[in-house]
């Protein structure tokens, strides 16, 4: 059995040992430190905003963080895109509040302008107004940003930007994590740049940023003794794994480069492969990291399904995973309000996320290339003998 080609596992960069050793050397270990510090501005500088930077032990906790922020509390609505990760609803109800799902548009697979002001307008008719909104930028695409941040302003609505997937995206020039009233960021193992395990919430102000390291290092009130007047958190990030970030930020544009020549590669790979259309940006506007690339099979025109697909690559110890499956069609979920189509579903049922990583070797890739032409010259065929 050939080696393992993972959907998206660490690359890390060389310069890290660097920054570690010298947290050792200097004997910061604990959830504060110069790395911190200097991640943080390496963050900040990379935004290219007047953002403030906190780095985390999460993006849940981030997401988390940006609720309590924002006022959400028990009781309270949030609307969230359905097709996410469940981290992006999860804290929803930490808070005590319920998730209003909504659906997809076809475009970015993002949440849909139209879905979500129905939901508002249904929302408060119905006597509750939505305390924040919850939008993700999928697999690194941007999300209709002009659209959706006017429907959020047009009803005064804070809009959480889960941008856990997109650091080093950008829409119209500007970085993924700056648009809403705060964003949020992963560093997970399998994300673009990684701390082993982290994430970080970008603030616009001082004081947003003051209230978050307060929140996060368990809101302990200023007095020589522990006292606490609010319920706080074991969020902040170590300085040892914001080492690990700092030698990631080093190569963050070539990962970016990287995982888009992946992508590119699946474009030239499907072109001439019937029922198969490669997730793209709609226009110049947008620009992806393609921290992951996908694909959606069209059940129309192929006879290849993608869990056809998903097994035959794993016979050749390949991983790939299907789409998200949507928020509102989980079972801990199946009593929340919904709102849209089935766009949503049918990406998860036509889906299948392909390896990305930016440490895909040339034999890895022709190894992918001689399954995915296997699969698909059956299904030629097939096509010709009922021809």
């Amino acid at each position: 059995m050939e080696d393992k080609i993972w959907l998206s596992s660490p690359h890390m960069g060389g310069n890290e040992l660097k920054y570690i050793h010298e947290a050792f050397d200097t004997n910061w270990v604990a959830p504060l430190g110069p790395n911190v510090n200097g991640f943080e501005e390496d963050l900040a500088q990379y935004l290219q905003e007047e953002v403030k930077v906190v780095a985390l032990s999460a993006g849940t906790a981030a997401l988390h963080l940006a609720l309590i922020q924002c006022g959400v509390g028990y009781g309270d609505e949030v609307i969230c895109q359905s097709m996410t990760f469940s981290a992006s609803a999860n804290p929803i109800v930490y808070q005590g509040a319920f998730p209003v799902f909504v659906d997809s548009e076809p475009e970015t697979w993002n949440i849909c302008p139209f879905a979500l002001e129905e939901a508002i307008k249904d929302r408060i008719a119905k006597g509750k107004v939505p305390k924040a909104i919850i939008a993700v930028h999928l697999y690194g695409m941007p999300f209709k940003v002009d659209e959706i941040s006017g429907i959020a302003a047009k009803y005064n609505i804070p809009l959480i930007e889960d941008a856990a997937e997109a650091l080093g995206s950008t829409y119209k020039g500007k970085a993924c994590g700056t648009f809403g009233r705060m964003g949020v960021l992963s560093f997970n193992g399998n994300k673009i740049i990684t701390t082993s395990g982290g994430g970080a919430l970008v603030c616009h102000n001082q004081h947003e940023k003051d209230t978050a390291v307060f929140l996060s290092t368990q809101a302990r009130d200023q007095a020589p003794h522990y006292q606490h007047s609010h319920i706080g958190y074991n969020y902040r990030m170590s300085n040892i794994a914001a080492g690990i970030g700092r030698g990631q930020m080093e190569v963050l544009p070539e990962r970016v480069i990287q995982r888009r020549k992946a992508h590119d590669f699946y474009r030239e790979l499907f072109h001439d492969i019937e029922g198969v259309k490669v997730f793209s940006e709609p226009t110049s506007d947008y620009y992806s990291n393609h921290w992951l690339s996908a694909i959606i099979l069209n059940p129309n025109r192929s006879q290849v399904t993608p869990e056809d697909l998903r097994l035959a690559l794993l016979e050749s110890n390949i991983e790939s995973r299907p789409l998200w499956k949507p928020m509102h069609l989980q079972p801990i979920f199946s009593g929340a309000s919904y709102y849209g189509g089935k766009v949503a579903q049918e990406l998860f049922e036509n889906g299948l996320c392909l390896p990305s990583g930016s440490n895909l070797t040339e034999n890895e890739l022709h190894r992918i290339a001689q399954v995915i032409h296997r699969v698909f010259k059956k299904q030629y065929h097939l096509e010709t003998k009922t021809n």
